[in-house]
C-alpha cells in the first residue's frame, strides 16, 4: 500500500479572530479547532499527523500532547513554506501528502479517505478539494480550462480585479493530497506574495509541467468551511451541536428543546435519558441511563450513574452513583462524590466531599473537604468551617449521624456514628459515636422585658 502522510497547518495567527489566542485553539465543541482535524486523521486510519506550528507553538503542542508530531515553521512564510518545512521530515519513502487545515475543523475522516483513494486511484500529482457556495467572498477560486480541467486557483484578493473570476463559486477548501516526487523543487520555485508563498501556486505550476490536476467536490460544503472569524466559529458550533444532538437522538436520548441544549462532542448520555432545556454538557461528562438533567443545568466533566435527577444546578468534575439527586440550586463543585441514593436538596454546596449511601442534605448547606457517611441527615444552615485563612482543613461525619440545622463542624473535627449535633451548635472538638454535641449558651428568658423597652 502507498505510503501516505497527513500534514495539519496550524501555525496561523488567524488575525480576523480579533483574539489573543492563536485560530487552531479556538474552541468547537469543547474540543480545540486543530484537535478535531487531528482526530479525523487517526479516525481516517492515517495515524499521527504532522501539525506545522508558529504563532503560540508551545501551547498548540501542549494541547495535542501525544496526539501529533510538530514541524517548526519560525517565520509566518505562507502556506507553501509550511509544506516545504513538512516535506524536511518525511521519510524517504513517502508517496503523498495529505494536506488538512487547522481552521477547516468539521472535515469527516470518510472524506479523507474518500480523496486520498481518488488521488491514488487516478495517477494525478494533485487532488484538491472543492465546495460550491453561494457566496465565495474570501476564498480562492477554481480556474478551469476549456476541457474542464482545472488550471489554477486565483486567491480571493486578486480575484477581485477580474469580474468574471470574482462571480465563480466553486472555491478551494485548501484540503488537497499531493504526490511528493517532485514537490519540494516546485515549492522552492514558487513567486512570493508579499514575505509568502502560497500552496495554490503549485497548482498552476504543476499544469504548465503538463501534470494531471484532480478536484475532488465536496458533498457537503458545510463539513469544508473554513472558520476564520467569530461569526464563522459561531455557524460551525451550530452545524456540530446538531450534529451531536442527532447522535444522542439516535442513542435513545431525549431532548426536550434541542435549540436551548448545548452539548460537548465528548458526551455520553445513557438510553431513555430526559434532557430538558437550557441545559450545557460539557467536556467528558458520561451520563448513565434514564436520568432527568435540568432545566437550566450545567454538567461539567462529570460521571452520573443510572436513575440520577440533577435540577436547575451546577455540577463539577464530580461523581453521582445511581438514584441521587442534586437541586434545585446547588452547586457541586470538584471532587464532589456522592453515593447511591444520595440527596442534595436546594442551596446546597459541596466541594472535594464524599457523601455516602443515602445521606440527605436537603437545604441551604455547605460542605467543604469532608467524608460523610451513609445514612446521615445534614440539617438546613449546616455549614463545615474548613478554612481557617491559610488551610483548608478535613472534616469526618460517621454513619448514621444526625447533624442538626444551623450547626456550623469547625475543622479539623471528626462526629462519630451515630451521635448527635444539637441544633444551633458550633462544634469545635470531636463528638463520640453515639453522643450528643451541644455547643451554645443556655437561653435566659427576662420577663416584661419587652414591654417595659416599650414604655421608655
Amino acid at each position: 500500500m502507498p505510503q501516505a502522510e497527513c500534514v495539519i497547518l496550524a501555525a496561523g495567527r488567524g488575525t480576523r479572530m480579533h483574539s489573543g489566542l492563536a485560530k487552531a485553539l479556538h474552541e468547537l465543541g469543547g474540543v480545540p479547532m486543530v484537535e478535531h482535524v487531528v482526530r479525523a486523521v487517526r479516525q481516517a486510519g492515517l495515524g499521527k499527523p504532522w501539525v506545522v506550528v508558529g504563532h503560540q507553538a508551545p501551547r498548540v503542542e501542549e494541547a495535542l500532547e501525544g496526539q501529533a508530531l510538530f514541524v517548526q515553521q519560525p517565520e509566518m512564510r505562507g502556506t507553501g513554506d509550511a509544506v516545504a518545512q513538512t516535506l524536511a521530515v518525511l521519510d524517504e519513502d513517502t508517496q503523498y501528502l495529505v494536506v488538512l487545515l487547522a481552521d477547516c475543523p468539521l472535515v469527516p475522516p470518510e472524506l479523507i479517505q474518500d480523496v486520498l483513494a481518488r488521488h491514488e486511484n487516478s495517477g494525478a500529482d494533485c487532488t484538491i478539494v472543492s465546495m460550491v457556495v453561494p457566496d465565495p467572498r474570501g476564498y480562492g477560486r477554481i480556474v478551469r480550462s476549456s476541457g474542464d480541467r482545472v488550471s489554477r486557483i486565483v486567491e480571493d484578493r486578486e480575484a477581485s480585479s477580474d469580474p468574471a473570476l470574482y462571480q465563480i463559486t466553486e472555491v478551494n477548501t485548501g484540503i488537497g493530497v499531493w504526490s511528493v516526487a517532485g514537490l519540494s523543487k516546485i515549492l522552492q520555485e514558487l513567486p512570493w506574495h508579499q514575505d509568502e508563498r502560497y500552496l495554490t501556486d503549485a497548482v498552476e505550476a504543476l499544469v504548465a509541467q503538463g501534470k494531471r490536476v484532480d478536484v475532488y467536490t465536496a458533498p457537503d460544503a458545510a463539513r469544508v468551511m473554513g472558520v476564520n472569524t467569530r461569526r464563522d466559529l459561531s455557524q460551525a458550533e451550530a452545524y456540530l451541536r446538531e450534529l451531536t444532538l442527532n447522535r444522542l437522538f439516535d442513542e435513545g436520548v431525549t431532548i426536550v428543546d434541542p435549540n436551548s441544549t448545548y452539548v460537548d462532542i465528548d458526551v455520553e448520555v445513557g438510553q431513555d435519558t430526559v434532557i430538558y432545556p437550557m441545559t450545557f454538557l460539557r467536556g467528558h461528562t458520561k451520563i448513565g441511563r434514564e436520568c432527568h438533567i435540568g432545566p437550566m443545568t450545567s454538567i461539567v466533566s462529570s460521571r452520573l450513574g443510572d436513575g440520577v435527577r440533577v435540577d436547575r444546578s451546577v455540577v463539577e468534575l464530580s461523581q453521582l452513583a445511581s438514584r441521587s439527586s442534586v437541586g434545585p440550586f446547588s452547586h457541586l463543585r470538584p471532587g464532589t462524590s456522592l453515593d447511591h441514593n444520595v440527596k442534595i436538596g436546594n442551596f446546597v454546596e459541596l466541594k472535594n466531599t464524599r457523601v455516602g449511601t443515602g445521606t440527605k442534605a436537603g437545604h441551604h448547606s455547605y460542605l467543604g473537604d469532608a467524608t460523610i457517611g451513609g445514612g446521615v441527615n445534614i440539617g438546613a444552615g449546616t455549614v463545615i468551617v474548613n478554612y481557617d485563612g491559610k488551610a483548608k482543613h478535613p472534616t469526618f461525619i460517621g454513619d448514621g449521624a444526625f447533624v442538626g440545622c444551623n450547626a456550623n463542624l469547625v475543622a479539623p473535627v471528626e462526629i462519630g456514628s451515630g451521635a448527635y449535633v444539637a441544633a444551633g451548635s458550633t462544634i469545635t472538638q470531636n463528638v463520640p459515636p453515639d453522643s450528643l454535641g451541644i455547643a451554645r449558651a443556655r437561653q435566659e428568658n427576662k420577663a416584661q422585658w419587652a414591654s417595659s423597652r416599650r414604655k421608655s
